[in-house]
């Protein structure tokens, strides 16, 4: 059994035959990467092979028995997903800012034009595929250039964002997701909600998702609608995610992650 891909990553694009691509790019070159009935591909289609992407697996059926039957059933339904870890930090920061105050479909959308407008395009056995502009290339964008692709509004935040990341990414790339959050959350136009989302894109490790995330509550509800969940208003949703999965943050890692994978299929 292949299991499941998660493809929450907007550079995940739909293949002729039913499966999925994408580029992306590590420390060394960029490749390109695809899903089907077989599993994961991988190709290093520009630079060296030496810093290969990871693949984070994640099962639900190790879930503790603390976490509602409803919702482990739910989720041991998808079976064992697989979630590529973002080989590069800027790609998750500028993912993470692109998906402020937009929705998710739009979101795409607009990461995509971002990709295809300013990035670097690379030739695939799954046609053309593109990468994020590099932060060096965003601090000579124009102010025009962002609006011209609908990313007007995020443009102060892409532009702080670079500035930091051109003087401080090479150290951010060395901690641990609950470290990377505290330390995205200084730069100008990052909250705690795109910190984290970025953080947990580049580690891989979603212990350190914001767990009152919308999605996370809306998928929950949908997977076991008898649970009393907390109202939309109501905070104790974040303390009661967490305290479902016990100390154990490789659980709570587990939880968050098949529940937002098992929203991407519902959809």
């Amino acid at each position: 059994m292949t299991g499941v891909l998660t493809t929450d990553h907007p550079a995940w694009v739909e293949t002729t035959d039913g499966g999925h691509a994408r580029a992306v790019r590590t420390a060394t070159g960029i490749w390109a990467l695809s899903w089907d009935s077989a599993g994961l591909h991988l190709r290093c289609v520009s630079g060296t092979e030496d810093v290969k992407p990871q693949v984070v697996s994640t099962d639900p059926a190790c879930l503790p028995d603390t976490v509602p039957a409803e919702l482990k059933a739910g989720l041991c339904g998808l079976g064992p997903t697989q979630r590529l870890a973002n080989g590069w930090l800027w790609d998750a920061i500028t993912t993470a800012i692109l998906r402020q105050v937009v929705r998710a479909g739009q979101a795409r959308k607009l990461y995509r034009a971002w990709c295809s407008a300013y990035g670097t395009t690379v030739d695939s056995p799954y046609g053309e595929l593109t990468v994020a502009p590099s932060a060096e290339r965003v601090l000579k964008l124009e102010d025009e250039q962002f609006a011209s692709i609908g990313a007007k509004f995020h443009r102060s935040g892409l532009k702080a964002a670079a500035e930091h990341y051109v003087r401080d990414g090479l150290t951010w790339q060395r901690l641990n997701a609950g470290d990377l959050t505290a330390a995205l959350v200084s730069v100008p136009r990052i909250g705690p909600w795109t910190a984290a989302a970025a953080a947990c894109d580049f580690t891989g490790d979603f212990s350190a998702y914001p767990h009152d995330d919308l999605a996370v509550r809306t998928w929950a509800a949908q997977i076991a609608p008898a649970h009393p969940w907390p109202g939309k208003k109501d905070k104790s949703f974040r303390p009661m995610w967490t305290a479902l999965a016990g100390p154990d943050r490789t659980a709570l890692h587990t939880l968050t992650l098949s529940t937002l994978t098992w929203g991407s299929h519902a959809r």
